[in-house]
């Protein structure tokens, strides 16, 4: 499943321009969660001219003043300090203003000619923000724009919104974690699969689609360009070795391979009281209902990817056994749960059920969940304010 395209020549701006890497290039991550944290650490590179920024908000104040700890099972314990820090994103907008005009805020600053990449890793939560009018400020149009979030359809608001601009969807599989302010751990795995994103599984946004077909083969082609980059400096200066490059089906298919995990699992974390994946697998009536779960997305695959999921990827019976090995972990929705954060919902359970549904195929388990949980969650938020 992971097909690997042919290293072409890589010219050296994020963008898909023409320029070399005779001028710094500069990626910016929104968010400065586990996850973030890590892969911008293995993507800033100062001696090849590739630097890293983050924003951050909780965590700013530790970043800002002693960077990143980071506490890792692939590459030992090392601090990773960003070109630049931002308190918001706001912060981080380019500017032309001369140095001397600028807030102390600025002074580091973001790159005057633009960002090369925006990479967001922040929870993807379309019912509560609106994440692409968020970071527009920071896109130019030599910005490629790179998803690193769980669920499916994350990436159609940005399509809508930067109708001309490369899109790189991204899904990892890794285990992370905070354990305090700008301290981060890496338990397991390293794996990011990357495609280019265009339309998607269907049409795409209206805008997109009245792109005329010579502008979306070069949408593409600067989608395939942007990837390819991210994926050398990954591999080989920041040594992660498992890295994937896919066709845009292929990273969708990838995307709903993993709600096999997300959908099943974290989901039924929360509705189980706070069980973890190795926890849940012990009880047989628990079992059976993931391994239910697991099977409608199984079946709704065809109908919604227009094929059945390759025979490269894990069937439900090994998902099962391997999670059986994930003890004492939470699901990050959980985690989201108990600190009283607002979960993934729509992007895992209700865009799921939804895009089914329009292609054919029914998910009532998802469904079901869904509307729990949904439930759940407005109940918990009309309480807390209620009190106020």
């Amino acid at each position: 499943m992971a097909t690997r395209h042919p290293r072409r020549a890589h010219r050296g701006d994020g963008g898909g321009g023409d320029s070399s890497l005779t001028r710094a290039l500069h990626i910016l991550f929104v968010g400065a969660g586990a996850v973030g944290c890590f892969y911008a650490s293995r993507l800033h590179h100062p001696s090849h001219s590739v630097y890293t920024s983050l924003t951050a908000r909780s965590n700013y104040a530790a970043i800002a003043s002693s960077g990143v700890a980071l506490k890792t099972r692939s590459f030992g314990d090392y601090v990773f300090h960003p070109y630049a820090v931002f308190p918001s994103v706001s912060a981080a907008v380019p500017t032309t203003d001369s140095p001397a005009h600028r807030s102390s805020e600025r002074r580091l600053s973001s790159p005057p000619h633009g960002w090369d990449y925006v990479i967001v890793t922040t929870k993807a939560l379309p019912d509560r923000t609106d994440d692409a009018a968020l970071i527009a400020p920071l896109v130019s149009p030599r910005t490629c724009i790179v998803l690193i979030q769980n669920g499916v359809g994350v990436e159609e608001p940005y399509r809508e919104r930067f109708p001309r601009n490369p899109i790189v969807s991204a899904v990892t599989i890794i285990s992370a974690e905070q354990l305090e302010h700008g301290v981060i751990r890496q338990n397991r795995w390293t794996r990011i699969s990357l495609g280019p994103y265009v339309r998607g599984l269907g049409a795409g946004s209206d805008k997109s689609a009245t792109l005329m077909a010579s502008d979306r083969d070069e949408l593409a082609a600067r989608g395939y360009e942007c990837m390819e980059r991210l994926a050398r400096w990954w591999t080989d200066l920041g040594g992660i070795r498992d890295v994937e490059t896919h066709t845009e089906l292929e990273l969708q298919t990838i995307r709903w391979h993993k709600l096999c995990i997300n959908a099943a699992f974290n989901s039924t974390a929360v509705l189980s009281g706070g069980r973890g994946n190795a926890d849940q697998l012990t009880d047989p009536e628990l079992r059976a209902h993931i391994a239910a779960v697991m099977a409608e997305i199984w079946d709704a695959a065809p109908k919604v990817l227009g094929a059945p999921f390759p025979d490269t990827l894990a069937t439900p019976e090994r998902i099962i056994r391997s999670n059986e090995r994930n003890a004492g972990a939470k699901p990050s929705m959980l985690l989201d749960w108990e600190a009283g954060r607002p979960m993934e919902l729509e992007v895992i359970l209700g865009n799921p059920v939804r895009i089914a549904k329009k292609a054919g195929a029914d998910m009532p388990r998802l469904q079901t969940m869904y509307a729990l949980l949904r439930s759940m969650q407005q109940i918990r938020e009309r309480k807390a304010r209620e009190k106020l």
